[in-house]
């Protein structure tokens, strides 16, 4: 029975460009929509970009420019980013547009009309530096749930409570480093407690994962809901709310809705049956028989799993049929890192790398559950060189260059069942897919696979080409050989678009449909063959790594990963403070207890000439005062939310401005040449130096 599928992605933001994290979403949605279409299936896929809030406002100040022209630019980056990875939308929108502002409109009414909307002064973080309230992801702070510091100002990537900015301990601003002030304005909420019921009905109806229900069920719907602040006052890039002047949808009120938006731009560019927008619009949001499948990350599930459904339920549209939730990527078993090189954007890969590669290793280990995966380069690697070229693209490469002498033959001969076998899993492969269960699809192909290349490794058309007398047997070797490739290549066809097309230039052929998997290509030329994947290379993942470091504003490493010595580094600093002689045992160095603190608060000591007055967390409530005779050197607001090193066991010392409680460490001779020293990425306050 044909279905009738809509399908989303997470909308990328329009302030950065696609990085190989965003593409473990896309890639996984590409795939199943490119599954669906095989099967016959009616699937649009639409996106785009997510284009308002704080971010591009502030980014379009800095750059002197208007926010529509950073939105315009990146964009085309973006969409320029996903063509290179074979990645398909039936249309590719944006947030800012007039088809989603009325859409923001309709619903927002819906909500005025059923009484769900209230309206309070609230406490909310300001910005004084950059002239802003913060939205939720511009304020960091320690959890007030688990103590877990650096989390954002909406909910906690440790534990995943939710909760305001302002409950936030220590919170600082993430824009400009400095403790944002709590300013009084007026905010427009959603009454979300009166949808409880039907929320406790939908997060049980099968949409969700099971781990993603349970999650729900004990964070969120075990106690009532609280309010949706689903506003922000000026200053703020975005869509104005008609019935309150001077305050604008929050972010997360208007992205969902782009979804819809860009199903009725589509709408308006396609005119299919000649219907009218909105009765075309209707069939995919007002169908009871039309799918909505969203894809997105563990990060939002809140939005699109509790104030998404409620905001279609209220407004009369159709409930998301299946929201796909997936974790995370790693990359060598760590968090992504652009000091180390493993913050990759997708730019930087496709400099050196197939795009084939990532599509296939991705899929390789992604499955129907919320997982993190790993990206590891030499298991990608490993899996490219064994898999698909070894595996795969070897059974061409062994028997196309003898077909396109022989042809292949006009009745399919005797392979002791060999295609008949890989056809009835096809079945198998396609619930795989169909599920999410990628890794276990690629488990049964490659199964194919192995079998197809014992067949051919056995026939050994290389020698019976020596002879001319066996040219009929080639033939036949050759038939099933390049027949067992073809029905791989309609499997893979969902995760290798190209391969898929390459393969089709080879063999004259049409591999759109997956039931060609069942069918046998006979009576056919065969083009000459043409080299259709290359093996990975090592000296190239170390290449994208390498182009990708940024670096503290020190000299750039050589080739040899290496730092260069420069001529600059003389010996004056030695000579100023030379070497002390006396040498110390490990066990002395060890009696010095170095540990990470954050700088929660900085201010000026105004009789005292060279000392700030600064207040360390160590990590929990381990809180110092500590007076560092850096003033010359830095000011105040510089060092807020700022990570040092701090001695934690020296001895109090009470000083006329009060007790100093320890000792930050820097270098440097002294006036406005001192440098606090600072630890590397990942470290966190109350970590001992060792």
């Amino acid at each position: 029975m044909k279905r009738k599928i809509l399908v989303t992605s997470g909308l990328p933001y329009a302030n950065g460009h696609i990085h190989i994290g965003h593409l473990v979403e896309y890639l996984q949605t590409d795939i199943w929509v490119r599954f669906q279409k095989s099967r016959g299936h009616d699937c649009v896929y639409f996106c785009g970009d997510d284009t308002h809030g704080t971010t591009i406002m502030l980014r379009a100040r800095s750059e002197g420019k208007e926010e529509e022209e950073i939105i315009d630019e990146m964009h085309a980056a973006h969409l320029r980013d996903f063509n290179d990875f074979g990645i398909e939308f039936d249309h590719y929108g944006s947030t800012n547009t007039l088809e989603n502002r009325k859409l923001c409109s309709e619903i927002w009414t819906a909500f005025r009309n059923a009484g769900l909307v209230e309206e309070k002064e609230i406490e909310q973080l300001y910005d004084t530096e950059a002239q802003t309230f913060l939205a939720d992801r511009f304020v960091k702070g320690t959890c007030p749930k688990c103590g877990k510091p650096d989390q954002y100002g909406d909910n906690c990537e440790s534990c995943g409570a939710h909760y305001e900015p302002t409950e936030l301990i220590d919170a600082v601003s993430a824009i400009t480093g400095t403790r944002p002030e709590v300013r009084t304005a007026k905010h427009l909420f959603v009454n979300i407690e009166r949808e409880h019921p039907f929320l406790d009905k939908w997060v049980h109806s099968g949409a969700l994962q099971l781990e993603i229900e349970n999650y729900l069920a004990g964070q969120f719907l075990g106690e009532p809901l609280r309010p949706w602040d689903v506003s922000r006052p000026a200053p703020y890039f975005g869509f104005e709310i008609p019935d309150s002047p001077g305050n604008f949808w929050y972010v997360w009120f208007d992205a969902p809705i782009g979804y819809m938006g860009a199903t009725m731009e589509w709408c308006k560019n396609v005119n299919r049956d000649g219907l009218p927008p909105l009765e075309q619009f209707n069939l995919w949001w007002r169908n009871p028989n039309a799918e909505i499948h969203h894809f997105i990350g563990k990060d939002i599930t809140y939005f699109h799993t509790l104030f998404f459904p409620t905001m279609l339920k209220v407004a009369g549209f159709s409930l998301p049929f299946k929201v796909h939730i997936h974790g995370f990527l790693t990359v060598n078993g760590e968090k992504m890192s652009k000091r180390r090189g493993t913050f990759i954007l997708a730019s930087t890969y496709l400099k050196y790398l197939d795009p084939s590669y990532l599509r296939y290793y991705y899929a390789s280990k992604l499955s129907g559950r919320v997982d993190d995966i790993d990206l590891n380069f030499e298991e990608l690697q490993a899996k490219v060189n064994a898999d698909l070229v070894g595996n795969v693209v070897n059974l061409a490469s062994r028997t196309a260059k003898f077909a396109a002498q022989t042809g292949l033959s006009e009745v399919y001969p005797d392979d002791n069942g060999l295609f008949e076998q890989a056809a009835k899993f096809g079945e198998e492969i396609a619930d795989a897919y169909e599920t999410g269960e990628y890794s276990k699809a690629i488990r049964l192909i490659m199964e194919c696979g192995y079998r197809a290349n014992k067949f051919v490794e056995d026939a050994a058309p290389w020698t019976l080409a020596k002879d001319a007398d066996k040219k009929s047997q080639l033939q036949d070797v050759c038939t099933i050989g390049i027949n067992l490739f073809r029905q791989i290549v309609v499997y893979l066809a969902p995760i290798l678009p190209k391969l898929k097309a390459d393969t089709e230039v080879l063999l004259n052929d049409n591999l759109s449909r997956w039931d060609c998997a069942k069918e046998h290509l006979l009576r056919t030329e065969v083009n000459p063959y043409k080299h259709l994947l290359s093996r990975a290379d090592t000296k190239a993942m170390e290449q994208i790594i390498e182009d990708s470091k940024v670096s503290d504003g020190g000299l750039p490493p050589n080739a040899a990963g290496q730092v260069p010595a420069a001529d600059n580094d003389d010996d004056a600093a030695l000579q100023a403070e030379p070497l002390l002689t006396e040498k110390i045992s490990i066990d002395d160095f060890a009696k010095v207890d170095l540990r990470i603190a954050r700088v929660i608060e900085a201010k000026e000591v105004p009789e005292a000439r060279k000392l700030l007055q600064l207040t360390l967390s160590l990590g929990g409530n381990e809180i110092r005062n500590v007076f560092a005779g850096i003033k010359s050197a830095y000011k105040p607001e510089e060092l807020v939310g700022r990570l040092v090193v701090c001695v934690a066991n020296l001895q109090p010392r009470q000083m006329k401005f009060g007790l100093s409680e320890g000792m930050v460490v820097a270098a440097g001779p002294g006036g406005a040449d001192i440098f606090l020293l600072s630890p590397d990425e990942g470290a966190k306050p109350g970590m001992r130096l060792h």
